[in-house]
C-alpha cells in the first residue's frame, strides 16, 4: 500500500493504534466514498475491532493513503 510522507510522519505518530489491515479493509469494502473539491477521495467503513467507523483519505489515485481516523460524526 502506497502512503504519503504526512500519512507515515504525522498520522501514525498521532495515531499508533491503527492498524494497516484496518485500512486496507476500508479501501475494499467501503460503505461510503465520496470524492472531495480537490480530488482526494474518502472512503468509510465499520471497524468492528475499533467499535467504530474509520475514515480513509486517499490522493486522487485512489491507492495512496494520506489520513486516516476513527470517525465520530459519521452517520450511515
Amino acid at each position: 500500500m502506497k502512503t504519503t510522507t504526512y500519512f507515515t510522519a504525522s498520522v501514525m505518530s498521532r495515531r499508533p493504534y491503527l492498524k494497516m489491515e484496518w485500512i486496507e479493509y476500508v479501501l475494499k469494502h467501503p460503505i461510503r466514498t465520496e470524492v472531495q473539491t480537490n480530488g482526494r477521495i474518502r472512503r468509510w467503513a465499520f471497524i468492528q475491532e475499533l467499535g467504530k467507523h474509520l475514515r480513509v483519505v486517499t490522493k486522487p489515485d485512489g491507492k495512496t493513503v494520506h489520513n486516516a481516523f476513527p470517525d465520530r460524526g459519521f452517520k450511515a
